[in-house]
């Protein structure tokens, strides 16, 4: 008989797998790894328990003996697995456990007669397994010799070293833990075990980043999971890329990774396949060579427009192919393309690139080919022709699957499935390999390994290890939610392998060390162990003297007289603390009181010993940064603006003199710092430099927010100074100036902008980490010093973000002229900053209201005077704009004209904004435009420059000449010309596009404008980029601009034109916008507010975002589960008022039952639990200890309640019972989980009654149905089917299950809505739920029974049937709020009184609305546009927005707008209530009108199998006449599911039957046939898709 013993390797029962390595010669039994520890005997018998496995595998071999050799000694085997089990196993305290075993081994060899018994087996491997076992093992002898004589016994030495040491890492790693962070590995569709093929294919251009480890192990995953084939292939396809050193460096880090494929392939050893079949497309005509320029093709492929070579012949396409293959001149000008669909919404299927032409040699073929394939079109051919069953790929390439798919239908070859999963994002990273190879080629970092990269060789450099590693990527799993992670989780995981098993050493900081005097110690040594918790690492030598070392830090938190706790010695006295003037610690004095051993109140401190026997070991301790200083890089984000040139901090150290013994890659914990890596280990001195090497160790993150440990004790407030101080050494690559850059600042003002920074980044720190407010007083109080040092040596405020100010020219001339900027009080922009900073201060110390109003007046004012002298915005930490006041000049040149100049322009520009804005006539406005361009094109030929808003104006032509570079990107005339020509094509562009001109012109106009900026850059050799006010790019100010005309509409009011306009005028709001948000509103919250998908192109995805973007809910750890927040729980809370208050009205009392069934009752109805089996969760375990019989999580409660409803119900006056419970249930086993719709533990009702006779149920259950259908239709305005299941479909063990369904148009499925089951007498059969019948005396009836529940999958439907692309849509009575009401045109020209006016008014109709009962909101905040706003609450969908603006209060009015429609309805001050209202009735009406009408569109009723699947296919649910028989249903369903995916993930379906409905479409005529064409059609039945 074959056994197989499954073990879970993360937690193997070390006694089974002794035994059975000692049966295994006698028994046949295999060991596999698994997810649980259990012996497989049969299917119906297992055993999970380690000492049941144990007892059985001996007994099956009784000639070994052991189970003992008779009833006495199996007795006493008996008594100590209990006593292995229960007095070993999980008890921190062995002490009286171990000495009785010590005193049962005190003459014996063996615990139970005179040979090996399971008795020796289970208590060895309870000490084993036991982590305090070796220090608490010492002091019993008997224990002791017999445990290691055990251990030197092959078997047991082999099980132990194989099975124990991954357990006691894994135990110490994930102590106090609950339960393992394992991600959501997904099943594969369609997996077969044994069968599954899954391949990893880098591209060997790169090093492996950890996001390509992410991929190889979950490749790995599946390949183990499965039993399955992992490839490892090769992309080379490109052969400019691939490089042969790249593929060893790949394979060393997939081996690093312990990550073993089964096998090597490269793309290219299928050349020659993939070009046959690239020329079969070519002479099947679905594909075709191309010879389009790339610019032109790829303006093509944006304008949708088919190449001229679209429609060449077969033999021209032969003869252009052949020109490709020989690689001629003109062959390296085509490539090849297939043929689909030039006008797909997809931009991928727009003729994509299969083959190019390159001469380059290839390293595996040379020069054999001179096309080569490109990736999107070998993958697929590759995969089909390996074997590859699942082909795993990041969500990134999913607009690539349909060409993938595409590509294989077209070569008629197998088809591989696609899964696809999240990409791994980190923040402040770039995973690039483009990016990563420039900043080694930079020599920002020290290569591919540098400890800052995230290569899987940098990160292991810098500490990380390969279990931290891949527990990180296994916590991921196969999650496809795209969200970019910070660095503490990976590191958080390492932590919890490396802290069991670091070794703990001493370091000081050598910067400030402060000697102790202890006379009465002695020179000497003592062994220690390197870890308190882990003995098996080892002792290390501690040296004690009388002259001893601490941290500075840790001294100035000492006092005379205190007790204090040396590391490793003991508590010792304070009796003298020696200080300068400053109060720096200059030496103390103490004295030992090794005595005392009460730790826990006292300071416990790091020290080392100063003794001529053990020289203390110089160390570098180094920490690195983020390279990156933004946390998410976007597209349109320039990474090199980012990145941290102070990104490695070293300090000096004096270290442990056990640091000697390091070697590289060797792991410690520095004792109140944190965990390092040798990265360069001690060496002495060297007899060619004289020079010892420093031990050099890098930082270990461990997940914790503070970015280095320092020292300190409990209380940290006076070493902050001293560590916060930038007195670390910091390496940075150094940066020159050119010569005609301006003289940079001071070596002191450098060093003090550096330590500003610092210094506010150790603040944030201090409040992030919520440290004692005299903890961050202290270092506020440093900070503001250093910026009263550096606004003495500047003469200018410190801004965040600002540049480093410039030192002016040394010259007399300019000393003069420039005398009165340096006073910072004559400075606009110095005077906004500091009104800016007192603003902020004074909110930081909650001020009285009047106060801070006040300030903010002042800062108004001052941001008005700054634009009236400056003619453009303030804007907080841009470079500060010159004053258009021209200084005196001994005489008028060139400059003041200029300058002058620049005036008039400026002034034109405001005079059209203000014509535009005010909507003047049109040839008032052409007129003003047209002296504008006059007036530029005068400016350009004064100064050789274009016009630029924002920009300071040329001092003079020589000066504009010698500055090019600074606003140009080249100084040669041509590039110039070529780029004024640029500029001036991009106005006219745009204004083509604001005037609304044909497409052909404006077409016309962006070819011209995309030509000039290829000569711009053929001729510079870069980008053109358009030079905007601080420096920014065009880029930027585009966004900037997109972001603002997003954000709000401008002028405050929703950017309604005329009538209703808010506040000022737009043009003002335009320009002031921005500056306005800032100082007195606090900072404006970044978000990704709207969609990012559309609900008819990618449903999943839609839902996804609605739910969690409108906070419906939150994700959970466990798969299926989900969080329900205030928003989406509140419409359940809507239903369950009505209908509590409905079912009451018919009798119903509402109760609860225990959540728990046991195995006998859930299994008393058995056709009720065959249905339910697969779902039922079961308990097994209390703590460590089996249960002696499982306990099932309620499914549903009929086997809870009913044994309750039998001892209660004895005559007929003890019923009706009508009982009703709201409650949760769980149903466990399904495979695609969606929140909501389909989950694991869902909310509900479940009504349960019992009636004397049948009619009386028969008559609850429809009126029940009918409250159901008022939940959906009245409530939640959603249209339903009302019907009866058919007999596949009814609920288990009932008579007849009623329902009423809904359809979602957006899947083209349905879903069902609630139920209402008539259970006749089936339950109360097995419950013994009889009465006494009053007509028949002596005999017993059973009583007749309902069932019937509704869910929040309630929520999930009305969220898909009525959402739209701006989000959810609520109906107004279930939605939380009715209406939001907005205050708009709070700028920064608003007068303090009329913005609290406005609010006033604001808060007047949330009164109103509210005694009227509407569920109404005011939106107050003022860190948030209203353009946010109307966006935020637009997605989590209030049916009406209440906008309200300084000109509506002048008007008496405010603007409603709907939900539902986008309606704007001016409304009447005095008319509020009563127009919300019947709006808020007719936007119900209108919801389900439109719900009705897309449902009566999608409901359609035919008679034959053709036209069912024909309608089927387009979306419909389908009335067909149906026989009713369980076998025609199945068939139907199989013959229907034709690999539809109606959603990414889910399983393909046939169709079911949803109803057979109470009101048909159609009658049914007596003799019709069922459309399976075999039985009479009993009725028509309604079928489709389902969710």
């Amino acid at each position: 008989m074959a056994l197989n013993l499954i073990i879970n390797s993360n937690n193997p029962p070390l006694g089974a797998l002794l035994t059975a390595e000692h049966v295994k010669n006698t028994v046949q039994v295999s060991v596999e790894e698994g997810k649980d520890n259990s012996l497989h005997i049969s299917d119906s018998i297992q055993f999970s328990d380690t000492n049941s496995i144990s007892r059985y595998l001996a007994r099956v071999a009784p000639a070994l003996g052991l189970y003992g050799a008779n009833m006495m000694e199996q007795t006493e085997v008996d008594h100590w697995l209990e006593f292995s089990a229960r007095r070993l196993c999980d008890q921190p305290d062995l002490t009286t456990a171990l000495g009785d075993l010590d005193e049962a081994l005190s003459l014996r060899t063996f615990l139970v007669g005179h040979a090996l018994t399971l008795a020796d087996l289970s208590v060895w491997a309870a000490l084993k397994d036991h982590s305090n076992w070796p220090s608490q093992g010492k002091s019993f002898p008997h224990v002791s010799r017999w445990f290691f004589f055990l251990n030197s016994q092959v078997p047991f030495s082999a099980v132990g070293n194989k099975y124990a040491s991954k357990k006691s890492v894994k135990n110490n790693s994930s102590s106090g833990e609950k339960k393992q962070d394992v991600g959501k590995f997904v099943e594969l569709p369609g997996a077969e075990m044994g069968k599954v093929v899954v391949r990893f294919p880098p591209e060997a251009s790169g090093y492996l980043h950890i996001g390509h480890a992410k991929a190889a192990l979950l490749n790995q995953h599946y390949q183990v999971t499965f039993k399955g084939k992992l490839i490892m292939r090769f992309d080379d396809t490109n052969p400019e890329k691939e490089k042969e050193d790249f593929e060893k460096v790949i394979l060393e880090d997939v081996a690093m990774l312990q990550i073993h494929p089964d096998q090597f392939t490269y793309t290219s050893d299928h050349f020659p396949t993939i070009m046959r079949m690239a020329e079969k497309l070519l002479a099947e005509g679905k594909a075709y060579i191309d010879d389009t320029p790339p610019e032109q093709m790829k303006q093509e492929r944006e304008q949708r427009a088919e190449s001229r070579c679209r429609n060449n012949t077969v033999e021209q396409n032969m003869k252009m192919w052949a020109e490709m293959k020989a690689g001629t001149e003109y062959g390296q000008t085509c490539c090849m393309r297939a043929k689909i669909d030039m006008s797909s919404n997809n931009g991928c299927m727009r003729d994509p690139t299969l083959y190019r032409c390159k001469n380059a040699p290839h390293p595996r073929t040379g020069s054999t080919y001179k096309v080569y394939p490109t990736y999107d079109f070998a993958c697929p051919i590759v995969d089909s022709l390996e074997g590859v069953t699942h082909a795993l790929r990041t969500t990134e390439y999913h607009d690539r699957d349909e060409q993938f798919y595409w590509i294989i239908e077209a070569l008629g070859i197998r088809k591989p499935y696609i899964w696809e999963y999240a990409r791994l994002n980190l923040n402040n990273t770039v995973l690039s390999k483009r990016k990563l190879t420039w900043f080694v080629d930079q020599g920002y970092v020290d290569g591919w390994d540098d400890p800052r990269f995230p290569t899987v060789r940098g990160v292991l450099r810098r500490g990380m290890t390969v279990d931290g590693l891949k527990q990180f990527i296994a916590a991921q799993g196969g999650s496809r939610s795209v969200v970019n992670m910070e660095w503490d989780k990976i590191w958080s995981f390492n932590k919890k392998v490396i802290d069991p098993v670091a070794p703990r050493y001493t370091a000081l900081s050598s910067s400030y060390v402060v000697p102790v005097s202890v006379p009465e110690a002695t020179v000497e040594m003592k062994e220690v162990a390197k870890h308190p918790k882990n003995e098996e690492v080892g002792v290390k030598e501690v040296w004690y003297g009388p002259r001893v070392l601490v941290e500075g830090a840790d001294a100035e938190t000492l006092t005379e007289g205190e007790m204090v706790t040396f590391i490793n010695w003991g508590n010792l006295i304070i009796t003298k603390i020696n200080k300068e003037a400053d109060g720096k610690v200059t030496s103390m004095e103490a004295r030992l009181n090794l005595d005392n051993k009460d730790y826990k109140k006292t300071t416990k401190i790091t020290w080392l010993a100063e003794t001529n026997s053990a020289p203390l070991l110089p160390t570098i301790c180094v920490n690195y940064q983020p390279l990156i200083t933004k946390a998410v890089i976007t597209k349109d984000d320039d990474f090199k603006e980012y990145i941290n040139k102070n990104s490695k901090l070293e300090e000096k150290m004096l270290g442990d003199p056990c640091l000697k013994s390091l070697k590289k890659g060797d792991i410690i914990q520095l004792q109140r710092r944190g965990f390092y890596i040798c990265d360069q280990p001690y060496e002495p001195i060297s007899p060619n430099s004289c020079k010892e090497s420093p031990c050099v160790l890098l930082y270990i993150p461990d997940g914790h927010t503070k970015e280095m440990p320092t020292a300190g004790s409990k209380d940290k407030s006076k070493s902050q100074a001293s560590s916060n101080t930038p007195a670390k050494v910091i390496k940075a690559p150094s940066t020159s100036v050119s010569a005609s850059a301006p003289t940079p600042a001071s070596a002191s003002a450098a060093d003090l902008f550096s330590s500003i920074v610092e210094e506010g980044e150790a603040v944030r720190n201090l409040k992030a980490a919520k440290a004692s407010k005299e903890e961050v007083d202290k270092a506020v109080q440093q900070l503001l010093s250093l910026k009263a040092q550096f606004k003495q040596e500047t003469g200018v405020d410190y801004k965040p973000g600002m540049t480093l100010p410039t030192s002016a020219p040394a010259t007399p001339a300019a000393s003069a002229s420039a005398a009165p900027a340096s006073e910072p009080t004559s400075c606009p922009y110095t005077r906004v900053s500091q009104q800016g900073e007192l603003v902020r201060k004074l909110k930081a110390e909650k001020a009285p209201k009047d106060r801070i109003d006040a300030a903010v007046k002042q800062l108004l004012t001052l941001k008005e005077e700054y634009k009236q002298a400056t003619g453009q915005d303030y804007k907080p930490g841009a470079v500060p704009a010159q004053t258009t006041t021209v200084p005196v000049q001994n005489s008028a040149g060139p400059a003041s004209a200029a300058t002058g100049l620049y005036e008039k322009v400026a002034e034109q520009g405001e005079a059209v904004r203000k014509l535009k804005t005010e909507k003047a006539p049109k040839d008032q406005v052409d007129a003003a435009v047209k002296q504008l361009l006059a007036l530029k094109a005068e400016y350009k030929q004064q100064t050789g420059q274009e016009y630029k808003p924002g920009l300071q104006a040329p001092a003079s032509p020589a000066q504009t000449q010698a500055s090019t570079a600074s606003t140009q990107p080249s100084t040669s005339p041509q590039a110039q010309e070529l780029y004024a020509q640029v500029a001036q094509q991009g106005e006219l562009v745009r204004k083509l596009k604001t005037e609304k001109a044909a497409k052909e012109q404006v077409d016309e106009a962006v070819k011209t404008l995309l030509d000039l900026k290829g000569k711009y850059k053929s001729l510079t050799g870069e980008d053109y980029k358009p030079v905007t006010a601080a420096g920014a790019t065009g880029g930027e100010d585009k966004n900037r601009k997109e972001r603002e005309n997003k954000s709000e509409k401008q002028g405050g009011g929703g950017g309604k034109k005329g009538k209703g306009d808010k506040g000022g005028g737009q043009g003002k709001e335009s320009s002031g916008g921005a500056a306005g948000a800032g100082e007195g509103q606090g900072p404006k919250k970044q978000t990704r507010l709207g969609l990012e998908a559309k609900k008819e192109e990618n449903l999943a995805d839609w839902y996804s975002q609605v739910i969690t973007k409108a906070e419906m809910i939150e994700y959970y750890d466990v798969s299926g589960c989900y969080v329900l927040r205030p928003w989406s729980y509140s419409i359940w809370e809507a239903i369950k008022d009505f209908f509590d208050r409905e079912i009451k009205k018919l009798g119903v009392e509402n109760c609860y039952f225990p959540m728990f069934v046991s195995q006998a009752a859930l299994e008393k109805e058995k056709s009720h639990i065959a249905d339910f089996a697969p779902e039922v969760a079961w308990v097994t375990r209390s703590g460590k200890t089996e249960l002696a019989e499982p306990i099932a999580v309620r499914p549903t409660s009929e086997t809870v309640m009913y044994p309750a409803y039998a001892k209660w119900v004895q005559s007929h006056r003890d019923l009706p019972i009508k009982l009703n419970q709201w409650c949760n249930v769980v149903r466990w086993e399904f495979k695609h989980p969606q929140p909501f719709l389909r989950t694991r533990e869902f909310l509900w009702q479940e009504g349960h009654t019992a009636f004397a006779t049948k009619e009386e149920a028969a008559e609850e259950v429809l009126q029940i149905l009918d409250l159901y259908a008022r939940v959906y239709e009245e409530l939640m305005a959603i249209p339903v089917v009302k019907g009866r299941k058919t007999e596949k479909e009814k609920f288990a063990g009932g008579d007849y299950t009623t329902t009423v369904e809904a359809f979602i148009s957006a899947s083209g499925r349905a879903i069902q809505g609630a139920t209402s089951h008539h259970l006749g007498q089936n339950f109360s059969k097995m419950f013994e739920i009889v009465f006494e019948d009053p007509k028949k005396p002596s005999e017993k009836q059973l009583a007749f029974q309902n069932s019937w529940g509704i869910t929040t999958r309630t929520i999930g439907v009305l969220t898909m049937v009525h959402g739209d692309n701006m989000g959810l849509v609520l109906p107004p009575r279930v939605a939380c709020l009715q209406v939001v009401i907005i205050p708009c045109g709070i700028t920064a020209s608003l007068s303090e009184q009329d913005k609290e006016a406005l609010l006033a008014q604001c808060s007047k109709y949330l009164n109103r609305l509210q005694d009227t009962g509407i569920r109404v909101k005011s939106d107050n905040r003022d860190n948030y546009s209203p353009g946010w706003k109307f966006n935020h609450w637009e997605l989590k969908g209030v049916p009406i927005r209440l906008e309200v603006g300084p000109k509506d209060m002048q008007q008496k009015q405010c603007v409603a707008v709907r939900r539902d429609t986008g309606t704007k309805v001016t409304i009447p001050e005095a008319e509020v209530e009563k127009r919300l209202l019947g709006m808020l009735e007719d936007i119900q009406n209108n919801l389900f009108k439109k719900a009705s009408d897309d449902l009566k569109t999608h409901m359609v009723a035919v008679d034959t199998m053709e036209e069912f699947q024909k309608e089927l296919d387009q979306g419909k649910i389908v009335q067909i006449p149906f026989c009713g028989g369980i076998e025609c249903e199945d068939w139907i369903k199989k013959t229907t599911a034709k690999d539809q995916d109606l959603e990414p993930g889910a399983p393909s379906m046939g169709a079911k039957s949803l109803c057979i409905p109470f009101s048909p479409i159609k009658t049914l005529q007596p003799g019709q046939i069922c459309v399976s064409g075999k039985e009479p059609a009993q009725y028509y039945t309604l079928f489709g898709r389902s969710y």
